[in-house]
């Protein structure tokens, strides 16, 4: 009898360590590719990224136009907005300076509120779906007849999503933040009563073209991250349709991970020691 069988429990807590260091090794191998072959897959395949580049805005088939990332995160940044305005203007209230409603839209919207909503609304749609895509091609070996055609899967599978992902990521991420803007403006000055002049008096001295500069460099670290963190589980799919079904799980609550965990590292690096805020005068 070998050691493994007679002591199964330690043989198990011994293998867990080196089986998650295996897949960290995995992931970044997996990620070093796919960033290098990035931009040959936009010089290469040129029609998949324009094509992709459709499908992660307005999005594919019967979800054309409805279903896309636009469309989505349009209307998740819409609510968060109008939410942000009435707990705002709510909160102020209660201590006498609702005025500040317009400061809280310009700070918050854009340092936390705007960022956040756009990772989850871009996880949701087009990482859940390029997950299920690649799954789908894997386990129906459409991957492994990629190869033999002497076709890189990583570059034109991978490559290309990632172009068109960081491509479509600033349009929509501005589409993002001026809809929350609008929705909190909307909310306070017509819905609440609040005088236009006063909001847009704290909006715009608050509003610092910085954080907005900041705010899209978050976007793109998002949008990028989820971007791999997708394709990965979905290039490596195994175990047939439910297997798909596990993966596109387990890929969107990691990029939900990542997404805080990429605010959190910004916030820190950016207004760690020096906020660039200042509410006195």
């Amino acid at each position: 009898m070998t050691l493994t069988a007679r002591y199964p429990v330690a043989a198990r807590r011994i293998r867990t360590p080196i089986v998650g260091l295996r897949r960290i090794g995995d992931h970044t191998l997996f990620y070093l590719k796919a960033l290098a072959y990035a931009p040959f897959a936009a010089w290469r395949y040129k029609r998949e990224t324009i094509r992709l580049i459709a499908e992660i805005s307005m999005g594919a088939g019967a979800l054309a136009v409805f279903g896309g990332t636009v469309v989505i995160v349009g209307f998740l940044t819409l609510a968060t907005g109008g939410t942000l305005a009435v707990q705002g203007y709510s909160s102020l209230g209660n201590i006498g300076i609702e005025a500040l409603t317009g400061f809280l839209s310009a700070f918050i919207n854009v340092r936390i509120s705007a960022p956040v909503v756009a990772g989850i609304g871009l996880a949701a749609t087009f990482g859940a779906g390029a997950t299920a895509q690649l799954g789908a091609m894997r386990i129906n070996e459409e991957i492994d007849a990629l190869e033999s055609l002497a076709i890189d899967p990583i570059a034109y599978l991978v490559g290309t999503r990632i172009v068109a992902g960081m491509i479509a990521i600033t349009p929509l991420y501005a589409l993002a933040v001026i809809a929350s803007f609008i929705a909190s403006r909307f909310t306070t000055v017509f819905l609440l009563g609040q005088s236009s002049g006063l909001y847009d008096h704290y909006f715009s001295t608050f509003l610092n073209p910085i954080d907005l500069i900041w705010s899209f460099v978050q976007a793109m670290l998002m949008a990028l991250t989820i971007l791999l963190i997708h394709t990965y589980f979905g290039f490596f799919a195994s175990g047939g349709p439910a297997g798909v079904g596990i993966a596109v799980g387990n890929a969107v609550r990691t990029s939900l991970i990542a997404i805080v965990s990429v605010t959190l590292l910004v916030s820190l690096a950016v207004y760690g020691a020096n906020g660039n805020f200042d509410l006195s005068g």
